[in-house]
């Protein structure tokens, strides 16, 4: 949450205007890179969707229930937002800021868990087009990530903020685990508890990937707390 430092209206407007300044030449630069990011996300779900409705693959509940997919929908907003953000403001709003630290967070998530235990596996189902996989797997983690790290105008987090990064993977396990007991899909095979080990593996596992997820948002916290250092003061701090 933010704190206003000082009692002084003028320094709180003074801030919030600052925020507000006309974008920068780089700025504009990093905007159009993520709407580009959005856009190709998106034409990968659309490209997959299409390829299985030709196919009669597509099951709607569960290509929707991927965590793959629905952190690739938040990406769209968050990116899009973001991009709309760069071309007008100098600087994004602590807010916007700390959901796109979660989206940095979920989709490294995403490419560390498809490369490290899923790439390789025997498919289960359809084999349609690979480059979507590709796209949300792999190149579009790496732009998240150097985005957060290499541009211009974030705003510095504070700690509490960690609490956006665990909340919705928390939400998405509990609805996998109850939705898989009910009609026994579940979209992973480390999240499925059927399978050898059951729940003692199972929970293994999210406890580790929650982990991943919380030390990945300290991270990103700390990084956005280490550039705005350098930044000047707006008369807005994070608690």
């Amino acid at each position: 949450m933010s704190g206003i430092v000082g009692e002084n209206p003028a320094s709180v407007d003074q801030g919030r205007s600052e925020i507000r300044e006309r974008a920068s030449g780089q700025r504009k630069i990093v905007g159009l890179a993520r709407i580009a990011a959005a856009g190709l996300i998106f034409a990968a779900i659309i490209t997959q969707i299409v390829d299985q409705l030709v196919n009669n693959a597509f099951v709607a509940d569960e290509y929707f229930s991927y965590f793959t997919i629905e952190s690739s929908f938040i990406n769209v907003v968050v990116l899009g937002v973001g991009g709309v953000l760069a071309f007008r403001w100098l600087r994004d709003p602590e807010l916007y800021t700390a959901v796109r630290m979660s989206a940095v967070a979920y989709a490294v998530v995403t490419g560390a868990v498809y490369n490290v235990l899923l790439r390789g596996l025997p498919p289960t189902g359809f084999v349609g087009i690979q480059w979507p996989n590709e796209v949300m797997h792999v190149w579009i983690p790496i732009f998240i990530l150097l985005d957060w790290i290499l541009s211009p105008g974030r705003a510095r987090l504070g700690w509490k903020r960690l609490l956006f990064a665990v909340s919705f993977p928390v939400a998405w396990c509990i609805y996998t685990l109850v939705r898989g007991s009910v009609d026994g899909w579940y979209p992973y095979p480390f999240i499925n508890p059927t399978l050898d080990g059951g729940y003692p593996s199972v929970i293994a596992y999210i406890v580790g990937l929650s982990a991943f997820i919380v030390g990945l948002a300290a991270a990103l916290i700390a990084i956005s707390r280490f550039g705005a250092r350098r930044a000047p003061a707006t008369g807005v701090t994070p608690s």
